[in-house]
């Protein structure tokens, strides 16, 4: 049966699979995108004959992705080449290194050569933080809108492992005793932009994710999901438009009818799919008389991630460092306290190297290297002015990064370069404050007190992405375009079931 017509804004993960799962049960789809490229935040950035990532840097647990994929009758592994990687990273602290893997044997005999008298607290982590995983992630898997979707057996079943109320770093203090051990596996707090000092409990499961299920390189990069998703999208009909940016979503009688585009040109549908930022949206893509609970000077008030200033380089010469480096801060706890609370630059900070090259000869030319940098950075509600100090802290990142035996005078290998700064990831990218990792995972921003993906203050609206439930990252971002489509899908047949009633009662 011929479905309707829904008008996405926005190609980022969200918008593409949510885009891809209403093409493929028979729904006309046309997405608006501002860039000339899919993928947003996760899109592809070309600089001559180097290609990166431009964000996230891997696929974690893809059998989620995997089943929103087999949903429309098509495999992931039918448009993407995924690397496991093995080990899953190198991290850093000083002189010491610790590369765990998804081997629990093997991981375990590292931390007993590296920490010893913490293996059995390894062991003790996976297993009860498996079993806390298990009764989570149904609540990952299913819309909050309202209070009664908490009196259900399966947030009863989560409740005494939830740990809401506890902090990522305190629960991980229950298993180790060496600071740099906990840092292991709290630094994950870092993928929703928040202190693991202050990042609730509950997200614990990040690391436990990472090492009981692993990390994957997409050949081609991360940015080749999107482009798979959208390859599928338009298999079944759907349409992408890129450089046709969206000024405001039309609302009439508290529905959203349509879509005014930048150039002026109007476009009529019955659904509209928002996969722009947040609070972007809220500020710029809606009259503010069309909104009641989130209205502009409220969502201003709202808790906001770090942010992160990028660091893209095209050198010529081949890199022999893992894949993934994390090089922590001589006091990890210092540097977070400055970006979380002060707000201010560490002069002492941790960095994140991303070196794809050493699975994916795909991105640079042969014996060069595409070696992608990131520094978690306070988000732009700090008094730093990136226009001065975005050289400065390029030359931070740079002396840091060439005390590493890999990495020796990489100054004078650069062919090419780019940078994004936090203002950039406003002007550029229209994230609100430069937070890159959307709302902050508060209690007070999770679940029901999350934006809903069915958006409340506008009708046949939806919400997909790091800014609606179940939050940021991957895995979060692809659960909420498919809980939003079959909200909406679900809508629809209540509808056409009242119709048919009511036609058989006239």
């Amino acid at each position: 049966m011929k479905q309707g017509h829904v008008a996405i804004i926005g190609a980022g993960p969200g918008g593409l699979a949510a885009g891809m799962l209403l093409a493929g049960q028979g729904y006309q789809v046309t997405l608006y995108e501002k860039q000339t490229y899919v993928g947003g935040r996760t899109s592809r950035l070309q600089l001559g004959e180097y290609a990166f990532d431009r964000g996230p840097t891997f696929l974690m647990y893809p059998s989620l992705l995997e089943e929103l994929f087999q949903s429309v009758g098509r495999s992931l592994c039918d448009y993407v080449d995924l690397v496991e990687l093995d080990p899953l990273y190198r991290l850093k602290f000083g002189d010491l290194e610790f590369t765990p893997s998804t081997d629990m044997d093997r991981t375990e005999a590292e931390i007993e050569r590296l920490f010893p008298g913490n293996g059995a607290g390894y062991r003790r982590f996976m297993r009860e933080e498996g079993l806390k995983f298990d009764r989570i992630s149904p609540l990952l898997m299913r819309p909050f809108g309202k209070l009664r979707d908490y009196a259900r057996s399966d947030v009863f079943a989560a409740l005494p492992r939830l740990n809401a109320v506890d902090s990522v770093y305190n629960r991980l203090s229950r298993y180790f005793d060496d600071e740099r051990l906990k840092y292991s596996f709290t630094f994950q707090a870092k993928y929703l932009g928040m202190s693991p000092w202050e990042c609730p409990g509950t997200f614990t499961i990040l690391s436990y994710l990472e090492h009981r299920y692993g990390l994957y390189h997409p050949i081609g990069g991360v940015n080749q999901v999107c482009e798979a998703m959208r390859r599928v999208m338009e298999e079944y009909g759907g349409k992408v438009e890129l450089g046709r940016g969206v000024a405001q979503v039309i609302v009439k009688n508290g529905v959203a009818a349509g879509l005014l585009l930048e150039d002026g040109e109007r476009i009529e549908a019955d659904h509209i799919v928002v996969n722009a930022d947040f609070a972007t949206a809220v500020h710029k893509l809606f009259d503010p008389s069309d909104l009641k609970k989130h209205k502009p000077v409220r969502v201003a008030k709202k808790k906001y991630s770090c942010s992160t200033y990028m660091l893209y380089l095209g050198l010529d010469q081949k890199i022999r460092m893992p894949h993934h480096n994390v090089l922590f801060a001589s006091d990890y706890r210092a540097n977070v306290r400055d970006i979380m609370n002060s707000r201010v630059l560490s002069k002492d900070a941790s960095i994140y190297i991303h070196n794809p090259g050493l699975h994916d000869p795909t991105l640079a030319p042969a014996g060069k290297t595409a070696l992608y940098a990131l520094m978690p950075v306070p988000n732009l509600t700090a008094d730093i002015d990136w226009a001065e100090q975005s050289a400065i802290v390029r030359e931070a990142m740079l002396t840091r990064m060439e005390l590493e035996p890999e990495l020796r005078g990489i100054r004078g290998r650069i062919e090419t370069e780019a940078i994004i700064t936090p203002r950039q990831w406003r002007d550029e990218h229209d994230v609100y404050l430069g937070a890159t990792f959307n709302l902050a995972h508060t209690l007070d921003q999770m679940m029901l007190l999350r934006p809903h993906n069915r958006f409340e203050d506008v009708g046949n609206c939806w919400l997909v992405g790091g800014g609606t439930h179940p939050g940021s990252g991957l895995p979060t971002i692809f659960s909420s375009a498919r809980i939003s489509a079959e909200l909406l899908m679900e809508q629809d047949r209540s509808s056409r079931r009242s119709f048919l009633r009511a036609t058989r009662n006239s």
